[in-house]
């Protein structure tokens, strides 16, 4: 473990958290768990879903109170519980999900509930905009602070709520999968940002699923699993494969899956999913795409290519302007989501939270809201029959669960995303479109999905992969990549990393390429 040192010449931790453990009932979420966290430092935070990095999180920011332990911020204990304005001053996170108020602009975004001197003085507008433009100025943050929220791109909201954590004082920052919805120029400028804010003496504990992102920003690393700390060491000493294994136990990877394909589809096998000249405004035109039986194919590109939206659209959530959409020569009557479903499309959305879940809903209730319809005569639902058929869901997508009356709110981002693949899968769909699946997803819960997905094309169906993460795209038979709203290239097998993320990038492209070759691994 590499230790923080103290004393002379050596400043206290901008944050120490000392042998915390707490329990939920008969759950033990934390287990003797320690970290430090020095000044100016980018240190990360992985380990699979339910390894206990969330409860961590939620004791670093006082909103749960250890069990056993203690936690000092800069070599001072920590505020008191309720302290609201203490613990502002000393640490911030930014979620995966933005905290900032979209009807609100950003200056008052920045200063709530700090719009005036006092509570019953009036807010100065324009003096709120001129402090708004000043804190944005300090930090190099270039958005309008007349700008409303909900108008800012992921990568701008994430700056606004940084900036805010600043302007309390706070010097210590987590930021809690802040790539998951950017593409790789946000991820860069976010990464250079943070870089700056750490030349002035700004840490950041950085918790992803996306190992490469911590080799590209982080200098330390902290291991959780089963709910206690394996190891912190310089990220520099710490190979790829000895950092999954410390996540899990176990030496896993998602090549893997990549290895175990089975033979890619024969260029006889019918056609399940024919996308023909497909125009949906904003986000593609003239669009031509198929999957055949057997197959896994990707669809990569980054935020603004229009393969999120391809994707739904295949699932009936957007309605065409043109073209056509049709499933095992069944089409597809676009913007219909009944349709597709009765066509035989099943889908995984892209943000679980927003489009997968019902939070305050069951397991069960989430897992066959696709499947209604079986599970009683004349319109009802039978719980009997809901239990019965969710057990075999849990079982079959290896759901970690108390039960399938268990909140799904309650379940780890992993299990989270498994529920929302069982109900995508409950329908025994044709084609299988799967969004970003294993987006903020464990190593071994990316694999597990992955393979699953997999599975799917190898009992004759199909299932397209839309995407811009390398390993999700590692288990497809091709890939095919759009920029702006069209197919540049297409990638058999065997393609390179740096080929494909240049096609996502819209540097050397040729339309509807076909590229194969063998990568570093002799894939």
């Amino acid at each position: 473990m590499a230790d923080t040192a103290t004393g002379p010449g050596h400043p206290a931790p901008v944050a120490e958290a000392t042998g915390i453990s707490k329990r939920f009932g008969a759950t033990v979420a934390l287990r003797d768990a320690r970290i430090s966290i020095a000044a100016g430092e980018s240190h990360a935070l992985v380990g699979r879903n339910g390894a206990g990095k969330s409860t961590l999180v939620s004791i670093l920011t006082g909103l749960q109170q250890p069990d056993t332990g203690s936690l000092r911020f800069s070599g001072e204990p920590a505020p008191a519980a309720g302290d609201i304005d203490a613990w502002r001053s000393r640490v911030a996170c930014v979620y995966q999900r933005s905290t900032v108020i979209g009807d609100l602009t950003v200056a008052e975004n920045l200063f709530l509930n700090r719009q005036s001197a006092g509570a019953v003085q009036p807010i100065r507008w324009k003096q709120l905009r001129l402090r708004a433009e000043e804190l944005l100025g300090e930090y190099g943050v270039s958005v309008d602070p007349a700008a409303r929220a909900k108008d800012l791109t992921v990568e701008q909201r994430q700056f606004v709520e940084i900036a805010r954590a600043l302007s309390f004082g706070a010097r210590f920052i987590i930021l809690d999968e802040p790539t998951a919805k950017l593409d790789a120029r946000g991820i860069g400028r976010l990464f250079d940002k943070l870089r700056d804010l750490q030349d002035q003496g700004v840490a950041f504990l950085f918790i992803s699923h996306h190992l490469q992102e911590v080799y590209d920003l982080c200098g330390t690393v902290t291991v959780y699993r089963d709910a206690a700390h394996i190891l912190t060491a310089p990220v520099a000493d710490l190979g790829h494969q000895a950092l999954v294994e410390a996540m899990t136990g176990e030496s896993a990877s998602v090549a893997a899956v990549a290895e175990s394909r089975s033979p890619a589809a024969r260029a006889g096998s019918a056609e399940l999913l024919e996308i023909d000249g497909l125009t949906l405004p904003g986000a593609c035109e003239n669009l031509s795409l198929s999957v055949r039986s057997g197959e896994v194919v990707g669809l990569a590109g980054a935020a603004a290519s229009g393969n999120v939206r391809v994707g739904e659209a295949v699932a009936g959530l957007h309605r065409a302007e043109d073209g056509r959409i049709s499933v095992g020569g069944r089409s597809v009557r676009t913007g219909s989501v009944p349709s597709a479903l009765a066509a035989g499309v099943g889908l995984v959305p892209e943000d679980r939270h927003l489009q997968g879940l019902v939070n305050n809903r069951s397991v069960a209730e989430n897992a066959t809201l696709t499947v209604t319809d079986q599970l009683g005569p004349f319109g009802t639902v039978l719980p009997a029959r809901t239990r019965t058929f969710a057990r075999r869901m849990i079982q079959d997508l290896d759901i970690k669960t108390p039960g399938a009356a268990t909140p799904v709110s309650a379940l780890s981002g992993g299990n989270q995303q498994k529920v929302v693949v069982a109900r995508a899968l409950a329908t025994d769909p044709h084609v299988l479109v799967a969004i970003r699946p294993t987006n903020g997803v464990d190593v071994k819960s990316k694999e597990f999905l992955l393979g699953r997905i997999r599975q799917v094309a190898d009992a004759g169906k199909a299932a397209l992969i839309v995407s811009d993460e390398l390993d999700d795209l590692k288990v497809c038979d091709r890939v095919v990549v759009m920029f702006h709203g069209r197919v540049v290239a297409e990638f058999d097998r065997g393609w390179k990393d740096d080929h494909l993320v240049a096609a996502m990038e819209g540097v050397g492209t040729t339309t509807a390429s076909t590229v194969s070759g063998t990568d570093e691994h002799g894939r």
